[in-house]
């Protein structure tokens, strides 16, 4: 016999049954229905997909390091300094590195550790090396890219072989023969772990990109599909939507902005609790039935101040309760304030 359900279950049901609808509502109103269009789009226009078929690793090296480039600065601020001044290639850092740099951070990417290259000063710490030196010669937005680019390198050249696409095909594998029952999570930690030892780059960073990548090279790579759509990516804007709506309170465990957003109650957990009772195919036929990088995407964009720009801090007093009232998920928002007066 069943056992009945306390008050305390009932809540907590009703709960989730409000934060899925509220999630629908948000995908209804800020899903991006051409999604797999646009990423498909980007990845024919930088050659990825012929790249991703014939295992050629530069055009991806260098798509992926452009990605990186897209941290600490409002996009069309990054866009624009590159347009302006390039960035670091696969065939720059490949042409340098073969001549043998004197110093001893550059042997490997095992000794490529605290290397602290400053673009301002001019500084590292091999000064007697610097003259001579391959990582501050692109004409980066400042030295912390400059050393992302070459740890980036050195970690495909050394632990990936040269071989990028293979070295994720040999860690999704991996991930199959892991305890873990979820695949899905089993493979993105497989991907990201290893990538988290590169410098500068944080896993948001590393899931984003990667994600679009695997989305798009889902004609070669089936697998690649399973575990891209199943990425998610939390930045303040989703978190913080989670927050003021009483989401996160009521679905999960309350947490900073951080490394709680990926832990048990976090803010993805919570997402791809919503995708599993969202039908994606709702949206647009083409998309799969679970896809919690969609629903992600359309938190993102219900806040982002480039494509719908509502909830966020530009129109919302963070120490007051919202009071955007020509919201359209206005009355059923809870509508906490994201800091304590």
């Amino acid at each position: 016999m069943a056992a009945k359900p306390t008050a305390r279950s009932k809540e907590l049901l009703e709960a989730h049954d409000h934060a899925v609808a509220f999630i629908r509502a948000v995908c209804t109103f800020a899903g991006t229905l051409s999604l797999l269009d646009e990423i498909d789009d980007e990845i024919r226009q930088a050659g990825l997909d012929q790249a991703v078929a014939s295992r050629d690793t530069p055009p991806i090296f260098d798509w992926l390091l452009t990605a990186f480039s897209f941290q600490g600065v409002s996009d069309q601020a990054a866009r624009s300094y590159m347009e302006k001044h390039g960035s670091a290639s696969w065939a720059k850092m490949e042409a340098s590195l073969q001549a043998c740099p004197s110093c001893p951070k550059l042997q490997t990417y095992w000794h490529y550790e605290g290397c602290r290259y400053d673009k301002g000063s001019y500084t590292c710490a091999e000064p007697d090396h610097i003259d001579a030196c391959p990582v501050p010669r692109s004409r980066l937005r400042n030295g912390r890219l400059n050393q992302t680019a070459a740890s980036f390198f050195l970690f495909v050249r050394d632990i990936a072989g040269g071989d990028l696409v293979g070295w994720i095909d040999t860690q999704l594998e991996t991930a199959r023969g892991s305890r873990n029952a979820d695949l899905e999570t089993a493979g993105q930690e497989a991907l990201i772990g290893p990538l988290r030892g590169i410098f500068g780059v944080a896993d948001k960073v590393l899931t984003n990109a990667l994600s679009w990548l695997m989305i798009g090279a889902r004609d070669q790579k089936p697998i690649w599909f399973e575990i891209g759509k199943a990425m998610v990516v939390v930045d303040r804007l989703v978190h913080n939507h989670l927050f003021r709506t009483g989401i996160m309170e009521s679905c999960g465990t309350p947490h900073r902005y951080g490394p709680g957003c990926y832990a048990e109650g976090g803010c993805a957990e919570i997402i791809r609790g919503a995708a599993d009772r969202i039908d994606a195919r709702a949206f647009n036929p083409n998309f799969p039935k679970i896809f919690p990088r969609f629903i992600q995407h359309a938190i993102w964009s219900y806040c982002a101040a480039d494509r719908l720009d509502v909830c966020n801090a530009n129109r919302i007093d963070d120490q007051k309760p919202c009071q955007l009232s020509y919201c359209q998920l206005f009355r059923i928002c809870g509508r906490k304030p994201l800091k304590a007066t």
